[in-house]
C-alpha cells in the first residue's frame, strides 16, 4: 500500500528495518508497498500496530493520501463489524477476525457470552447485508487445487452469515458454492454440492484431488454456524 512507503519516509525507516521489524524480507516490504501488493492480514496487523495504528486507519490514511475522499457518513457498527463508508458504494468492513489458534475458542464462544475475540480482520465490499460478517483463517489444503477458485491453508475468507435449515431447501443456487462450516468440535472450509433429506447431511466436497482428502456428508445438527464465502485473501 502507498502508505506504507509513505509512513516508513516519515519516521525515517528503512526497508529493511520495517521487514526486520515484521519478520518478512526486504523483496516482500518492497513488493508490500506497490500499489497492487496483496498483504496478508498477520503481517499487515504488525504493521499497522509497528506505526500505532489500526488497520482501518491503515486504510483511511491510504485513501486520502490518494486523494480520494470519504463520503460525509460516519462509520457504523452492525453484528459486530464496524463498516467505514468509502467513495463509489463501497464499504472497509472490519470484522471479527477467527484464527486458527482460536478456532476452539470461537466454537465455545458461542454458548456463552463471557469469551470475547480479540482479532479484527479488513475486507473492502460493494455491497452491505443484513447478515452477520466473520474472517475465518483457513486451515489445511482440502480445499487448493492450484485454481482461481482455491482456498490454500492460511489463507483469509470473509464469510456472510446464513441460516443453515437454507440447505435443506435444495435451492440450485445454493450449491458447488464455498461455505465455512462451524461445527461442534471443529471449523472446516467446503464446497457444498446438496442436501440428503433421507440421512440429513450436507454433502461436503474437496476441490484438493489427492487421495488424503476424501468428499463425505456432514450431517446437520453436528453445524452450528454457516459462512456463505464472498471474498478471500492469500
Amino acid at each position: 500500500m502507498y502508505i506504507i512507503k509513505q509512513l516508513r519516509r516519515k519516521n525515517n525507516i528503512s526497508q529493511s528495518q520495517l521487514g526486520k521489524e515484521i519478520g518478512v524480507s526486504l523483496r516482500t516490504i518492497q513488493l508490500y508497498e506497490r500499489k497492487d501488493a496483496n498483504i496478508p492480514i498477520k503481517n499487515l496487523t504488525k504493521i499497522a500496530e509497528y506505526f500505532g495504528l489500526t488497520i482501518a486507519e491503515l486504510y483511511m490514511h491510504e485513501v486520502n493520501d490518494m486523494g480520494e475522499a470519504y463520503t460525509k457518513r460516519q462509520p457504523f457498527t452492525k453484528h459486530g463489524s464496524v463498516f467505514y463508508p468509502l467513495e463509489h458504494g463501497k464499504y472497509l468492513v472490519m470484522a471479527p477476525l477467527v484464527l486458527v489458534e482460536w478456532h476452539r475458542k470461537y466454537i465455545e464462544s458461542l454458548q456463552s457470552t463471557s469469551l470475547t475475540n480479540p482479532f479484527q480482520g479488513g475486507f473492502v465490499i460493494d455491497f452491505l447485508t443484513d447478515e452477520p460478517h466473520r474472517i475465518f483463517e483457513i486451515s489445511g489444503d482440502s480445499m487448493n487445487n492450484g485454481t482461481s477458485d482455491s482456498i490454500p491453508n492460511k489463507a483469509y475468507v470473509l464469510g456472510l452469515e446464513i441460516k443453515k435449515e437454507s440447505f435443506t431447501k435444495n435451492r440450485p443456487t445454493t450449491w458447488n458454492q464455498s461455505y465455512v462450516l462451524v461445527c461442534s468440535d471443529r471449523i472446516i472450509c467446503k464446497q457444498l454440492t446438496g442436501f440428503n433429506k433421507m440421512n440429513k447431511s450436507l454433502q461436503c466436497h474437496n476441490l484438493n484431488k489427492s487421495p488424503e482428502f476424501k468428499d463425505f456428508e456432514l450431517p446437520l445438527d453436528d453445524v452450528l454456524r454457516v459462512f456463505k464465502i464472498v471474498k478471500k485473501q492469500f
